[in-house]
């Protein structure tokens, strides 16, 4: 297991200096536009953070595989993070590593993500929220990917049950567990 499974999801931009001094090695970058993208991305790679940019949520961005590309190219992103499998595919053909975040507000929308999860195949899958044991135990068993977990998780408590019941990662926007 990671010694320090924590992924940091990046909403506000005044969160960055925090983030930066933190020992995620990871964010989720979820804030920003086009034109502080690069700053926000070099930051963090000086600071040994690999950064995955979740395309629905950071402005300015195209969704298609050109806007993909670029980030790729132009800002030497690490990966992307998407509920689009189609944006999963582009990244991968362009070099990138890969999350599919699904929502579990039911069993039908589960089914439908398994389907796109085998359909697509990103590197990872993050679930959202994160505070469902069962549920995770049973994505967990049912896909092959590392299994992401965010969302509502506030307490280390929360944290240590999910990552029991096989999470393998946090994904977390609270500062304090970073």
């Amino acid at each position: 297991m990671n010694p320090f499974p924590i992924i940091a999801s990046v909403t506000k931009e005044e969160q960055i200096p925090k983030m930066l001094q933190s020992k995620v090695e990871r964010i989720n970058l979820m804030t920003g536009h086009i034109g502080n993208l690069e700053s926000i991305i070099r930051q963090a790679h000086d600071s040994g953070k690999k950064v995955y940019v979740h395309m629905e949520m950071v402005a300015g961005l195209g969704k298609d595989s050109y806007a993909i590309s670029y980030l790729a190219e132009k800002f030497q992103i690490d990966g992307i993070l998407t509920t689009k499998s189609a944006a999963v595919t582009a990244a991968r053909q362009a070099g990138l590593k890969t999350i599919q975040r699904i929502f579990a507000i039911d069993s039908a929308a589960i089914q439908t993500a398994i389907r796109m999860i085998n359909s697509s195949q990103p590197d990872e899958v993050e679930l959202m929220p994160g505070l469902m044991p069962r549920v995770i135990r049973e994505l967990k068993g049912t896909i092959k990917q590392p299994l992401i977990v965010g969302g509502l998780i506030r307490y280390e408590h929360e944290m240590t049950e999910a990552l029991a019941s096989g999470a393998d990662y946090i994904s977390t926007g609270d500062p304090a567990m970073w």
